[in-house]
């Protein structure tokens, strides 16, 4: 059976950081582009990290720039975003999803065949 979890999210004050992880089930990660979305409430789903098949080169939403790192441990088969320099805005559901394609994936949600149910992060004093 496929299966994509998350874990790692919860309450933290702002500046601070977690580290999401994405353990996969089912198949292999590093044959799989992975990408990090999030929905805030009352807002659309929006891309934040992919990390590619192969080269596993990265790319990040603007928003999380220089803050949030994405990375891949193939022998966990497990990819991780860790989140640095927490803000408010940050709060959201993030999910993370493997698609079967070349290049870079960010914010593209068609290009992902499998989904995790969401963690929840919450960015607050």
């Amino acid at each position: 059976q496929v299966q994509l979890v998350e874990s790692g999210g919860g309450l933290v004050q702002p500046g601070g950081s977690l580290r999401l992880s994405c353990a996969a089930s089912g198949f292999t990660l590093d044959s799989y582009a992975i990408g990090w979305f999030r929905q805030a409430p009352g807002k659309e789903r929006e891309g934040v990290s992919c990390i590619s098949r192969r080269a596993g080169s990265t790319s990040y939403a603007d928003s999380v720039k220089g803050r949030f790192t994405i990375s891949r441990d193939n022998a966990k088969n497990t990819v991780y975003l860790l989140m640095n320099s927490l803000k408010p805005e940050d709060t959201a559901i993030y999910y993370c999803a493997a698609g079967a394609f070349l290049g870079d994936g960010l914010g593209i949600e068609t290009l992902y065949n499998y989904w995790g149910q969401g963690t929840q992060v919450t960015v607050s004093s």
